[in-house]
């Protein structure tokens, strides 16, 4: 069995962020960043992640802006310091989108961003909304059959794509969690055909 059910990107739980998708609103910067060449862009998160694709973005984008819900990021200092140099880059520290707006319901045309100390709201023009707040892996079914981390994603085992089961394998996004990209993943599901195909020969299966 090779497990390769993927993760899935956390989104904020907007009715208008689900409506949009596509349409504006997306989780992958290298995937979706290309379309939103000369627009003014904004971004959710305080990670590595969101510093990095916030940064990715200027290459495309004329402005990107930061709305994180604290006033201090999580990223690690040289991701920060990359970010806060930008001179494309703005934050809005202390703010939570509460939706996303759009006049035809095919476009992005700004954000409500909600003040989290003074709870004053304003809108963000901008034509496109990037989330970076993270994924999960979609293990839970295998949750107390295999060896997870405290995140849920899968445990490799002697450095290839064995779990700790005899004959279960696992690949791709349900167990990378530092890159997650398709070229990754199928690069892992590779490995993990592979290493089937030799554990099947050792089990004199082939």
């Amino acid at each position: 069995l090779i497990i390769a059910t993927g993760s899935s990107a956390r989104w904020l739980g907007l009715e208008s962020e689900q409506a949009l998708m596509g349409f504006g609103v997306s989780a992958c910067a290298t995937c979706d960043g290309f379309f939103f060449k000369g627009k003014e862009l904004a971004i959710v998160g305080g990670g590595d992640s969101a510093m990095e694709e916030a940064t990715f973005l200027t290459k495309f984008a004329t402005k990107v802006t930061v709305v994180h819900r604290r006033d201090t990021l999580r990223a690690s200092k040289i991701m920060q310091d990359r970010a806060l140099k930008n001179e494309k880059i703005e934050f809005m520290w202390n703010s939570e989108i509460t939706e996303v707006l759009s006049e035809t319901g095919k476009e992005v045309i700004g954000v409500r961003v909600k003040n989290t100390e003074t709870g004053e709201e304003s809108v963000l023009p901008v034509q496109g909304l990037f989330l970076a707040i993270g994924h999960d892996p979609n293990t839970e079914v295998f949750r107390g059959k295999v060896t997870m981390d405290e995140n849920g994603y899968i445990l490799q085992t002697g450095g290839h794509t064995m779990t700790n089961v005899p004959g279960v394998f696992a690949a791709g996004d349900c167990v990378d969690h530092r890159y997650q990209q398709a070229v990754t993943a199928a690069g892992y599901g590779c490995e993990a055909a592979l290493d089937a195909e030799r554990w099947l020969e050792d089990q004199g299966e082939g």
